[in-house]
């Protein structure tokens, strides 16, 4: 059982292979008798954190949350996929802590909802952030310390294993899960539909802290500029959310199906 952050406890499912792969997307998925894959959606903000403001007051807190439910419902009515939201109210909640949340709950992928300000108003569009290599290398020294390594490979226990083996280990699973990540942020991209403004580096990377599980592909989702009345509008917009909903729903069935072809999965 997992803990949430309201005191809800919801139960986590073993990790056992699912999966036919070939068929098309939908089929292919729905075709899963055991497991189902675990999302974690992270709403960005909340409780005394309001996020961004746009001139007109509105709060990106506010925002997030609603796209994180409206997404949470589009995923669950496909029926393929089990949702845990780091947050479904308006609370402070530590970064960390999302972390600690989405590996408890063994997320296959992590996706944190934002949408940022700057002070050139013109400014517009999605974007999609992956962990930096930099990033990445500065926590992997971090990780280095023994009373750390013995849950971080799907908890392996690594506390018998000599540091440079321990290390090895650890660097390897980061670099894949950095990949993977950088696998479903180019899936989103392509998946966007035409209409939706992208900025002109569509994926980006940089040390943001939710990114830092090292067994959990994780990306940032920054859907528009609170700054930009055009981005604005659109995103306290019913319709231009769930069409943004329906692009992420699409993309995660894409990579999905690809991560069980990868696996060899019958």
């Amino acid at each position: 059982m997992v803990r949430l952050a309201d005191g809800q406890r919801v139960p986590v499912p073993p990790r056992k292979p699912a999966v036919p792969a070939g068929a098309p997307v939908a089929a292919t998925l729905a075709a899963q008798p055991v497991r189902r894959p675990t999302i974690v959606l992270d709403p960005g903000h909340g409780g005394r954190d309001p996020g961004a403001i746009s001139p007109s007051g509105q709060y990106e807190k506010d925002l997030t949350l609603t796209m994180g439910r409206e997404l949470r419902k589009t995923l669950e009515g496909t029926g393929r996929y089990r949702v845990v939201m780091t947050r479904s109210d308006d609370r402070s909640i530590a970064l960390r802590d999302r972390i600690a949340l989405g590996r408890q709950a063994e997320g296959d992928l992590f996706i944190s909802l934002h949408a940022d300000a700057m002070r050139d108003p013109g400014v517009r569009g999605l974007s999609v952030y992956t962990l930096s290599e930099t990033a990445s290398d500065a926590e992997a020294g971090a990780l280095a310390d023994r009373e750390n390594k013995a849950d971080i490979l799907l908890n392996a226990d690594l506390s018998n294993q000599s540091p440079d083996v321990a290390n090895i280990l650890i660097d390897l699973a980061q670099r894949a899960t950095m990949n993977n990540s950088a696998l479903f942020a180019n899936t989103l991209i392509r998946n966007l539909p035409g209409d939706v403004r992208k900025l002109i580096k569509t994926h980006r990377s940089a040390g943001f802290a939710v990114l830092k599980a090292p067994d959990m592909p994780s990306v940032l989702v920054e859907m528009g500029f609170l700054s930009n009345q055009t981005d604005e509008n659109l995103l306290r917009t019913a319709g231009y959310r769930s069409k943004l909903a329906d692009a992420i729903v699409r993309s995660i069935d894409d990579y999905t199906v690809l991560q069980q072809q990868r696996a060899g999965r019958p």
